[in-house]
């Protein structure tokens, strides 16, 4: 697919950074959706850090395509103000890296709580993130992802009805809708106006479980098709979830992509995702 760039959580390959840079050159991605270096989360690095970061990846000729940050990634009742000084922190280490893009999220909702009820306050502090992002020239893409507020297709073109533009954007990840049960095709006709960047990684809606990009219900390749006749021009960005790896457990609330994955070295489960995705877009 032309006009496509091809980027990956290299963190799922390995906790060691120059391994993931290794594997990325061997399969010949020119890009990284950074987040997990040398087992710490990228946005916990002080900036003289994040230089040196930045020195291996130019070192390495490897680009950051967006910094995934867990900003959003709270409770919605828990404070918010430390959380937005974390917030303009990450700001600067995107800066450092020379990432455009910055991945969050719209805040768990308390189990057992209703999203609808915490809508004004899920918009109140998005609002305060969007309106900084604005002055930094950095774009927030919001993923969809389970137990937050935007984790239906209907809420997060909510989000997108209300904040969309030059500096708040959506990401696309077909997995975590399937996981929250709901169809990819649709929620991809619902938030196609919005999609400035793809997360792929597939899952069966029967038991939830992530496979290989073709093999779940996520109708990767007629959207992805879907998408290059439309003229969509970026990044797609592969997300295995094929194999447990460092900082796995942390990343969700309930554990959910932990269904069901094999025991094998990152690299070859990232390997095996990458093939997978690569067979889909040659066919396109």
């Amino acid at each position: 697919m032309e006009n496509i760039l091809l980027s990956g959580f290299a963190d799922e390959i390995s906790s060691d950074f120059n391994r993931q840079i290794q594997v990325l050159n061997r399969l010949g991605m020119g890009y990284m959706e950074i987040r997990g270096v040398d087992k710490r989360g990228i946005d916990t690095y002080s900036e003289a850090e994040a230089r040196e970061v930045r020195r291996r990846l130019d070192g390495g000729g490897i680009r950051v395509s967006s910094l995934a940050s867990p900003i959003g990634k709270i409770e919605i009742t828990k404070e918010f103000s430390g959380h937005f000084e974390h917030f303009k922190h990450v700001v600067e280490l995107a800066h450092i890296l020379d990432a455009r893009y910055i991945r969050m999220f719209s805040f768990f909702i308390p189990q057992g709580g209703r999203a609808d009820d915490y809508r004004d306050q899920v918009f109140e502090r998005l609002g305060a993130l969007v309106d900084y992002a604005k002055t930094q020239e950095v774009v927030l893409l919001h993923e969809n992802e389970k137990d937050i507020y935007g984790d239906s297709p209907k809420r997060c073109c909510l989000l997108m009805d209300e904040f969309c533009g030059d500096s708040f954007r959506a990401v696309f990840d077909f997995a975590n809708f399937i996981q929250c049960g709901h169809q990819a095709w649709e929620a991809y006709g619902i938030l196609k106006p919005f999609i400035e960047y793809v997360h792929v990684k597939d899952a069966r809606a029967a038991d939830g479980v992530i496979v290989p990009a073709g093999q779940g219900d996520g109708q990767i390749a007629r959207i992805l098709g879907d998408l290059k006749a439309d003229g969509y021009e970026g990044f797609i960005s592969l997300e295995p979830h094929l194999t447990e790896f460092e900082g796995l457990k942390g990343l969700e609330r309930e554990g959910a992509s932990l269904q069901g994955m094999q025991k094998m070295d990152g690299e070859e489960a990232f390997t095996i995702a990458f093939n997978a995705l690569e067979r889909i877009l040659k066919a396109l």
